[in-house]
């Protein structure tokens, strides 16, 4: 499971475009956004990195969460 930061989410349209970056890398993953905490929690067996490239590609600045 990997948990995301993504600051530059703020509506319900970032929303549905973080979840479509994500299901472009792995359409089977499990994806869960929190707009209120700007969080976003994805279960897959792709690296990491692959999701942060696409949220990157679609503009949206995410990062490892701690």
């Amino acid at each position: 499971m990997y948990v995301y930061e993504v600051k530059n989410m703020t509506c319900g349209g970032c929303v549905n475009g973080v979840k479509k970056a994500v299901l472009t890398v792995d359409p089977n993953a499990q994806v869960e956004v929190d707009l209120a905490s700007k969080k976003v929690t994805v279960e897959s067996s792709h690296p990491s990195t692959e999701f942060v490239d696409a949220l990157t590609t679609a503009s949206y600045e995410a990062r490892t969460a701690h």
